[in-house]
């Protein structure tokens, strides 16, 4: 639909720059903007490297208006099946792609924001920074020390 493609480009269109000012302001302690590996990709290496793994809320995620829809008919981009090979980072991977949420965590972006670890302290002023910025920012998760580091568990 025009208004769900006029969204995504009004969202592309938003610059990162600020955001990392703020996160950066807030001893975010890792940061990657979202694309091609879409967030599991960025956020299972972002565990790798930092020996963690993760409770990630579905519910939580700022999904674009259309997303889940286009989803459950199955429009795809052509990256993402070569995206699926993160799902064996996700306790019981099996059904990652049953629900329009778990596959929208394969789906490549294109200026998709940032995904960053915030110190729990700092974690509500964080948020509320970023959003009076203009920026739809939510916590998705946690992370905790776990085996093998770069494990995620879908809540």
């Amino acid at each position: 639909r025009g208004r769900w493609i006029d969204a995504a480009l009004d969202s592309m269109v938003l610059s990162n720059r600020l955001g990392a000012v703020c996160l950066q302001k807030h001893g975010a302690t890792a940061c990657t903007d979202l694309t091609g590996f879409g967030l599991l990709g960025h956020l299972v290496e972002m565990l790798q490297a930092s020996g963690l793994a993760a409770d990630l809320e579905l519910a939580a995620l700022p999904l674009l208006d259309g997303t889940e829809d286009c989803l459950s008919r199955g429009i795809l981009s052509t990256l993402h099946p070569s995206n699926l090979a993160y799902a064996q980072a996700l306790a019981g991977h099996c059904s990652t792609l049953e629900r329009p949420r778990e596959r929208a965590l394969f789906d490549p972006q294109t200026a998709g924001g940032l995904l960053a670890g915030i110190p729990p302290r700092h974690l509500d002023a964080c948020l509320r920074s970023l959003q009076q910025a203009g920026y739809p920012a939510v916590c998705i998760g946690r992370t905790h020390t776990g085996h093998p580091a770069g494990r995620v568990q879908l809540r």
